[in-house]
């Protein structure tokens, strides 16, 4: 298979930070060959990235879709149409090819819809990943309800080298959007926050960045590598009127578990927001 993965060209179609946590932790990892990838962008800088990891950077959507067998969509959800229409001529796309989304809220309802106009019998994975595959530790889920098993056993291989990949159903996608995709951006503001905190204590701010850091790696490995309830190994750490419990009495009465849940909720809602915009269109 790794062979194989070395000789399929792969596309993007917008080359910012989602494109990049796919293809940049795919080329690190040596999965990718950087000359079998092409990269559509708008920005200088974008096009430096890609051309020194040595890929294919281009302004041409038609240059990606005419060399590439797999064209991922990592363009933002609102700039689809546009993206699309840079495509020349209506079914410029002759050969059935495979097309990966990661656009949040968009359905594979739409996907088909749009990619149709443009794509004869386009086969069609929507994908929520998230930004930490860049240095393989990601979480893909995905769906389909036309592509062949071997493009789903494709895609998982892809996304399994770069972090953790599991096919849903498509009712999931957004529910776990707002969890894995927008989780992120949740766990660094948890990160900023411990280290403020040990700033504030008298940690040099390096250091307190570097261990609120590893305390979040060290924390997660002990839920998944144990298997136990992360309430459980929260009392294992709290002895009986010390310093943990303390902790977790201001965290509780500051509110942080009922924030987090809102966090998710909110996102989830946001993404359920984008689908109906778009359902409309």
């Amino acid at each position: 298979m790794e062979q194989y993965l070395k000789s399929i060209k792969v596309g993007f179609i917008g080359g910012g930070n989602m494109a990049s946590a796919i293809g940049a932790g795919l080329i690190h990892k040596g999965i990718l060959n950087p000359d079998n990838v092409w990269v559509s962008g708008r920005t200088d800088r974008t096009h430096g990235f890609w051309k020194d990891l040595g890929a294919h950077p281009t302004l041409n959507n038609n240059e990606v879709v005419n060399n590439c067998d797999i064209i991922f969509l990592t363009v933002k959800p609102n700039m689809l149409d546009d993206a699309l229409n840079t495509i020349v001529g209506k079914k410029a796309i002759e050969k059935s090819k495979l097309f990966i989304s990661v656009l949040a809220g968009v359905s594979l309802e739409i996907l088909h819809t749009k990619l149709s106009a443009v794509a004869i019998s386009p086969r069609i994975i929507r994908s929520m990943p998230n930004t930490p595959m860049m240095v393989g530790e990601g979480i893909t889920v995905y769906c389909s309800n036309n592509a062949e098993p071997k493009d789903l056993e494709l895609v998982n291989t892809l996304f399994s080298y770069i972090g953790t990949s599991q096919i849903v159903p498509e009712s999931l996608m957004n529910a776990i959007g707002g969890l894995s995709g927008c989780g992120p951006a949740f766990a660094y503001l948890i990160i900023e926050a411990l280290a403020d905190g040990g700033v504030r204590m008298g940690v040099p701010r390096p250091i307190a960045t570097k261990f609120a850091a590893q305390v979040l790696v060290g924390a997660g490995k002990m839920v998944l590598e144990t298997g136990r309830h992360p309430g459980q190994l929260k009392d294992e750490v709290c002895s009986p009127g010390g310093t943990s419990i303390a902790g977790v009495h201001a965290m509780e009465a500051g509110g942080v578990r009922g924030s987090m849940m809102n966090a998710v909720e909110a996102a989830v809602n946001k993404t359920n927001e984008l689908t109906s915009q778009l359902s409309l269109k």
